[in-house]
């Protein structure tokens, strides 16, 4: 008997079960102990656990310091959400692979690995909830940027992510359960073999659990994004656009930008973890052909998909490089021996807040009062200068 390595759902390369295999010598197998490959897995973990802690630590640290100044927006709450779920994934999912490739069998007994197999896709889980928060938040802030009902339920979408990751990852703690190999007295391992009855249930979770972290995102941030950016075509296309003069067209390009960061993430949400489940959906179609692959290709599709939590927080330093260094923008950067400073009030916004913009829309219609009243009084001048030229002189 030896472990196969499944990928029924989002447990990934280690989803193991048991299997026969034709051994008839009395030492274990090689998949069965530590080899080549588990010592790369433990070497690679490492590195990612490292990059994504550095990353999300420094992202999650910046945005709770602009929540403490009161310079938090709403886009800033769900990125620190994000942040919290992929620190989840760095110090839960990427220690429990590291400890399981170094000791290969399974020693922490039945409760830690109902427990582990729960925290492991947990933050996965979250994850893909605030992405589909973050995509909604786009999606108002562009095309209805003063409805207070979103301003008001940004909190509680996120406490329904939270939630429904809960509920999403808790299957697992019945499905994984600890089992003794049956040829091997005293080898435990933390399977999902006979969990389910029929394969067909096996494919069905998968597809849920596939529908829920991979494709729901997907989708809601691809409509979200879509009409976004219709919007903002229509607006730059739109002629005479008085809100322009009063600032709302900065904040406009403002809100361009986080569209442009929040498409980013979802692009790299996509090219991370599109070969994982392409190769499982290719695992359910032809299974024979992708049993003759070698392991260590699926084990590669896993890792790769894990490096979703080391990208995040670079794309959020590339789009909010400025916004880190909003206490430098007090000195002033000079062109031409005047002061360029940002014309938001603390630094290059990613986000307007409902104050900025009501300030805004106050301007604009001071600034539209006052063409009124600029229009009735050239109106009367005209009036006169139309009486005075009668005769036709010019």
């Amino acid at each position: 008997m030896d472990i196969d390595e499944k990928v029924s759902g989002p447990g990934g390369a280690s989803q193991k079960n048991w299997t026969h295999l034709n051994a008839t010598s009395d030492e274990l197998p090689l998949e069965m102990r530590f080899n080549h490959g588990h010592m790369v897995s433990i070497v690679v973990y490492s590195v990612l656990m490292m990059v994504s802690a550095a990353g999300n630590l420094t992202v999650l640290s910046q945005l709770v310091k602009r929540r403490r100044a009161g310079r938090a927006s709403r886009l800033d709450v769900l990125l620190m959400h994000l942040a919290v779920a992929d620190l989840m994934v760095t110090f839960l999912m990427m220690p429990l692979e590291i400890a399981w490739a170094g000791t290969v069998q399974w020693r922490a007994g039945d409760l830690m690995c109902r427990l582990m197999m729960f925290t492991r896709t947990f933050g996965l889980y979250l994850s893909s909830f605030v992405l589909i928060c973050i995509a909604i938040d786009r999606y108002y802030a562009i095309l209805k940027p003063l409805n207070v009902t979103w301003e008001a339920r940004v909190r509680r979408a996120l406490t329904v992510a939270w939630v429904c990751a809960v509920f999403a990852s808790l299957p697992q703690s019945f499905i994984f359960h600890l089992e003794e190999h049956p040829d091997v007295r005293g080898y435990y391992q933390c399977v999902s073999y006979g969990s389910l009855p029929t394969e067909r249930h096996e494919f069905a979770y998968f597809l849920v659990n596939m529908a829920l972290m991979y494709v729901a995102p997907l989708v809601s941030t691809l409509y979200c994004s879509s009409a976004a950016l219709l919007e903002i075509i229509r607006r730059a296309n739109t002629a005479n656009d008085k809100m322009r003069r009063s600032g709302v067209g900065i904040l406009g390009r403002a809100r361009a930008r986080t569209l442009k960061m929040t498409v980013t993430i979802v692009l790299v949400f996509f090219a991370c973890w599109s070969p994982y489940y392409c190769y499982c959906l290719w695992y359910w179609i032809d299974k024979d052909s992708v049993k003759s692959l070698d392991p260590a290709f699926q084990k590669a599709m896993w890792l790769f998909s894990c490096t979703n939590s080391c990208a995040n927080p670079i794309v959020y330093g590339v789009f909010n490089r400025n916004r880190w260094t909003w206490r430098s923008s007090h000195t002033g950067r000079c062109r031409n021996g005047m002061r360029r400073c940002s014309r938001f009030p603390h630094g290059d916004s990613m986000e307007i807040s409902a104050a900025t913009l009501a300030q805004a829309r106050q301007r604009s219609d001071r600034h539209s009062r006052r063409d009124s009243g600029f229009t009735a009084k050239n109106g009367s001048q005209k009036h006169i200068n139309n009486n005075n030229n009668v005769n036709g002189i010019v």
